[in-house]
């Protein structure tokens, strides 16, 4: 039984969706999976998940392939990307889904990409300690980092790779060694401690949490997270209790799935910024002059050339300015410690 050439384009364009593209495809295939396009995909942005298998990776990278904003969705990661590549690309939303795995194919994941998220690293196991897990995550991001610099060097990067506090500085140091670093694009996501601020906000003041807006500055890490409870809006004030019990409770929470959440609400304000849409604001940890120090989290204007306005704090109370010294204090030593480490 012979078949058209429509035919076997059609054929070509299922196997390219059924199988993760460079590992089984054929180089003479009549459809390579880089020309391969859901007929009626949406224009839309070209986005790369780097840990796209992990605890993190996996819900972001289903939440992205819904968002109508993506027209092709790159999975990276060094482990299981193809099952996870087979299974969200079967979701009938716009967005292409190509799997690349391990370290040969980082460069293929990343050329041409728009944004770049990457929540790759390890959790922290039993007997590991804290410097442990800042080695081997450190390690991750620099080599990731040092793809993104030769292969899609104008991107915007939004890095949940923990700790946020040093993984933002050593990206950084890579860039500006390959002499690709653009501070505005380089965007360490904070916007859990928001989505969880909101959330304890509201509960206590009894709103619904999509109307409340906390800002929350800093780092992202223990006490470097500061929510600024005197400019919650609505406008409401807090008793001195509960403004500790929520900054206590913002300080210590964290899941992956809801972490996985935060970052797509993000990245879709990053995506939102890059299409040119007017007084897209959030708060990320970046390069900044809003303190003494080279890096702080605050909100940002995002547009097409990624952070492209940083907002300063405002008028703190008492509280709040004390914890800001308590915040640049850990602050300081984090981000030390990242830039030491990409000079090894």
């Amino acid at each position: 039984m012979e078949f058209s050439s429509e035919a076997n384009q059609r054929i070509a364009r299922i196997s390219a969706h059924l199988y993760p593209p460079n590992l089984q495809m054929e180089e003479n295939s009549c459809l390579r999976q880089a020309k391969c396009r859901a007929k009626g995909g949406a224009a839309g942005f070209k986005v790369a998940i780097l840990g796209a298998a992990g605890g993190i990776g996996q819900p972001l990278a289903m939440l992205m392939k819904i968002n109508p904003l993506v027209s092709v969705l790159h999975l990276y990661d060094v482990v299981n990307t193809p099952g996870v590549t087979a299974d969200i690309s079967h979701m009938d939303t716009g967005a292409v889904v190509r799997g690349f795995l391990g370290q040969p194919q980082l460069e293929n994941a990343l050329t041409g990409v728009d944004l770049v998220i990457i929540p790759a690293g390890v959790p922290r196991k039993p007997g590991m300690t804290r410097d442990d897990l800042f080695n081997i995550n450190a390690g991750i991001v620099r080599t990731l980092c040092e793809g993104i610099a030769k292969c899609c060097p104008n991107a915007t990067v939004n890095l949940i790779s923990n700790p946020v506090n040093s993984t933002v500085p050593i990206a950084a140091e890579v860039f500006k060694k390959a002499g690709t670093y653009d501070p505005k694009k380089l965007l360490g996501v904070t916007m859990l401690d928001v989505v969880r601020a909101n959330t304890f906000v509201a509960e206590v003041l009894g709103l619904d949490p999509r109307d409340v807006d906390v800002p929350v500055v800093g780092g992202h890490a223990g006490v470097t997270i500061l929510p600024l409870l005197s400019q919650v809006k609505p406008p409401c004030s807090f008793t001195q209790e509960e403004t500790e019990y929520l900054t206590n409770r913002i300080q210590n929470g964290g899941t992956e799935v809801v972490e996985a959440y935060a970052a797509v609400k993000f990245a879709d304000a990053c995506l939102r910024g890059l299409r040119g849409d007017a007084g897209v604001v959030e708060c990320a940890f970046v390069a900044s002059q809003v303190t003494e120090l080279p890096f702080f989290a605050s909100k940002v204007r995002l547009g097409r050339q990624g952070a492209e306005e940083i907002f300063q704090l405002g008028p703190l109370n008492e509280y709040e300015r004390i914890g800001l010294e308590k915040a640049k204090k850990e602050l300081a030593g984090s981000i030390q410690k990242g830039i030491s480490f990409s000079k090894k």
